[in-house]
Formats: C-alpha cells, structure tokens, sequence
C-alpha cells in the first residue's frame, strides 16, 4: 500500500472541510481507496491527511493533480500554509 501523507495548516478549518468534502480532484476515480484526517491537538488548525493507494504511480499522478490545484486562488483561500505531500510506502504494520 501507498500513502499519500498531507500536512498543513488551515486558513479556517470549516471552510477547509468543506472545500475537501466537495472533492474537487476526484478522490475515488484517482484510485484513493481510503482517506484519514486528523488535527493537531495543540493546534486544530493544523490538518494531516492520509490517502491510501493501492499503486504507487497512480499516488504520484494524484499527488501532482492535488499540486495543481493548490495553487488555484480558490485553494490558496482555505489554505493557511503550503502544504507538504510525501508519498509513503507501507513497509510493515501490526495491531495488538
């Protein structure tokens, strides 16, 4: 599996939500096959987002689709930082 790990602050979080609920780059028809969201506890501005993939290319394309859009002005607004998107490969995991 494949992750794409999003980290970034948030202009305002509800506007933010809103803008990432509405979907604009096509979560699912990009091959994300799960998504996350978390806060920062000490700061519920900050936004941390994992999208899990199943092929690393099709990660890469997304990742560049989601670049693009970042720097439209309509995402600049939600935005309070720029944001850092690593893609990660799952190398192990384990649960207790």
């Amino acid at each position: 599996m494949h992750t794409i790990r999003i980290e970034h602050l948030t202009a305002d979080y509800d506007a933010w939500k809103a803008a990432f609920d509405s979907d604009p780059v096509g979560r699912e028809r990009g091959g994300v096959r799960a998504y996350r969201v978390g806060r920062a506890a000490d700061n519920p501005a900050y936004v941390v987002i994992d999208l899990d993939f199943d092929d690393g290319d099709r990660a890469l394309a997304f990742r560049s689709a989601l670049e693009a859009m970042w720097e439209m002005p309509r995402a600049r607004a939600v935005l309070g930082g720029e944001p850092q998107a690593r893609l990660v490969e799952q190398v192990e995991a384990h649960a207790y």
